[in-house]
């Protein structure tokens, strides 16, 4: 049983900073990704991040402000968030693929193990 635990979440005012970080136990796949969900509206993607390779893939309006990135430990990733807007605020979920998954995907219904998930708040 795969179990994915995020922490880092917390009030920020705009153009503050914030550091994620994420870990999976046990057998994942190819790629691991945060999404995000605002009241409301749809769960969406965020970034994602090959375990193996390092490459990274991001929702284009949040280029240049994310960075998803590895962590030494095995199975665990963080996402830098910069500059930060109070539309950022939202629900921050881990994600990771089955380890039958060798692709990454910014499809929700492609990530298997998912975490409860961290309050990010930007506010003034």
């Amino acid at each position: 049983q795969v179990q994915v635990e995020e922490s880092g979440g917390g009030l920020v005012q705009p153009g503050d900073s914030l550091r994620l970080s994420c870990q999976a136990s046990g057998r994942v796949g190819y790629a691991m990704a945060w999404f995000r969900q605002a009241p409301g509206k749809e769960r969406e993607f965020v970034a994602a991040i090959v375990l193996s390779g390092g490459s990274t893939y991001y929702a284009n309006r949040l280029k240049g402000r994310f960075i998803i990135s590895r962590n030494n430990a095995a199975n665990s990733i963080a996402l830098q968030m910069n500059s930060l807007k109070p539309d950022d605020t939202a629900v921050y979920y881990c994600a990771a693929q089955k380890d039958t998954v060798i692709v990454v995907t910014q499809n929700k219904n492609d990530y298997a193990y998912w975490g409860q998930g961290t309050q990010v708040t930007v506010s003034s």
